[in-house]
């Protein structure tokens, strides 16, 4: 069996997946691997782009997207004993990062591994201070024996950058009853289910967007939404933990204030931390709130 592929969703994005395929090919020390890019109707040009790199190439109807289940999809064409997915628009920063992600695997207790996310030039504060808090510099183990002290982090994990052994995803697959955040759920039912995830910052990627105020209330009261329906909310530990970090965000906003440069951003980093807290909390109490309601308030149409 082939040791290694490299799974990519695609739409719409020439430019970032010219960048994440020139820096995946551009890997040393990692043996062997397939690249598998399934595109769900692009019309800009990533297609041929695409074409220009040794990959197999799979194309899907738009309309047929789904987050869990076109990753499942994307496992079920690849060949490889471990399934690397990345995002389109992350790109790898470094030509150590498939090692290092795959280094991990010589535990046989570990189930998946996920890699750091650095901010892109230009991303705004909030963006930095969100990924500088999940994604910091020592390597971490995920072990469901102790849980870590790990709080509402300790169930995080991102298929933005990520590798799973194939044979847990044939027992575990992406849920399909998620319609987001399914890199969550996936990581629950390997937890629950007694497995090891690492963290590994050596496996890093630039990846970041820049979320309007409005955009990232909506994304966190889906979070909240789904933090809720796995479950992981009423977790040991998750409620006192999330409290202390968003007290933290607020704190190092405010200590910036001194910097008068950066009044204007810092204004608008606070803004979106209380509102990142509010979205949370209505996601978290949804059901108190009318279909209609909460139709408008989610970014990603979970309810029906």
């Amino acid at each position: 069996m082939l040791r290694t592929s490299i799974l990519l969703l695609t739409k719409n994005d020439v430019e970032g997946v010219c960048a994440c395929l020139q820096a995946v090919f551009s890997q040393k020390n990692a043996g062997p691997f397939e690249v598998v890019v399934i595109d769900s109707g692009s019309t800009d040009g990533t297609l041929d782009a695409v074409r220009q790199f040794p990959v197999r190439l799979e194309q899907i109807p738009p309309e047929s997207f789904h987050h869990a289940r076109t990753r499942n999809l994307a496992a079920r064409h690849a060949k490889g004993e471990f399934l690397v997915f990345l995002s389109q628009d992350a790109v790898p920063a470094s030509t150590n990062w498939l090692h290092a992600m795959l280094s991990n695997f010589a535990d046989p207790s570990v189930a998946a591994v996920y890699g750091r996310q650095l901010p892109k030039r230009g991303s705004s504060m909030e963006r930095q201070d969100a990924l500088n808090t999940l994604y910091g510099e020592h390597r971490i183990v995920k072990d469901p024996a102790s849980q870590n002290g790990r709080g509402y982090l300790f169930y995080h994990f991102s298929d933005v950058n990520a590798a799973l052994r194939r044979s847990v995803w044939q027992s575990a697959p992406f849920p399909e009853n998620l319609k987001v955040f399914e890199d969550l759920g996936i990581a629950k039912l390997i937890l629950d289910a007694g497995w090891k995830i690492a963290y590994e910052p050596a496996a890093a990627v630039f990846h970041s967007h820049r979320h309007s105020t409005v955009g990232l209330f909506k994304r966190y009261f889906d979070i909240g939404y789904t933090l809720k329906q796995l479950n992981i909310w009423d977790a040991p530990g998750t409620r006192k933990s999330m409290v202390r970090e968003l007290s933290r965000l607020f704190a190092r906003k405010i200590v910036r204030l001194k910097n008068n440069r950066q009044m204007e951003s810092l204004h608008e980093g606070i803004r979106q931390e209380i509102v990142k807290s509010a979205g949370i909390f209505l996601g978290l109490n949804q059901a108190c709130l009318p279909l209609f309601l909460k139709r408008h308030l989610s970014a990603f149409q979970v309810f029906d």
